[in-house]
């Protein structure tokens, strides 16, 4: 969390429901490291505000924890869940040559739900593929990421958030 906050101010469970309140900027993450898997987390906002609709799944997490690790951000702003962030210096063949701010921009319109409905967001981690699909749709994809393994993140970026079902599967 950002400048050490204490987590279970911005985290919390509820009849089986996880809670992001959003603030502070900070990320809740998996102890173990994992490779080649289909990660599914089931989400939704709360509500949104300007400045206040931002989360994302973080894959490939590296040490140490910072705000924000090296590691690959499926994005999930609102309107613009799929763009893919390659974070803190990892870098794919799509994303080489861009601004380390710059997303590699989702391919297909939004496939978001409304606000307060619940989205699925699936990632399938490969060798050194990641992508990403919204809601049954394929929204990006980066290649030869200089990353292949890592914790697995949920981001608390300014989004009010639940988050009902999250699921690992190992890749055949």
């Amino acid at each position: 969390m950002k400048n050490h906050a204490d987590p279970k101010k911005t985290w919390s469970v509820t009849h089986g429901v996880i809670h992001c309140t959003g603030k502070p900027a900070g990320y809740l993450r998996t102890e173990r490291s994992y490779r080649d898997y289909r990660l599914t987390v089931v989400w939704r906002f709360v509500k949104v505000a300007p400045r206040a609709d931002n989360t994302g799944v973080l894959v490939h997490i590296q040490p140490p924890d910072q705000v924000w690790p090296r590691c690959v951000q499926v994005q999930g702003r609102h309107e613009r869940q799929g763009d893919l962030f390659l974070m803190a210096g990892a870098e794919s063949k799509e994303h080489r040559g861009l601004d380390a701010n710059t997303p590699i921009s989702m391919r297909a319109a939004s496939a978001e739900k409304p606000v307060g409905q619940w989205n699925t967001c699936v990632v399938v981690c490969a060798g050194d593929d990641v992508k990403a699909y919204v809601n049954g749709q394929f929204m990006n994809e980066a290649t030869e990421c200089t990353i292949s393994s890592g914790a697995i993140g949920i981001q608390s970026e300014g989004g009010d958030i639940e988050i009902r079902r999250m699921f690992l599967e190992p890749l055949k």
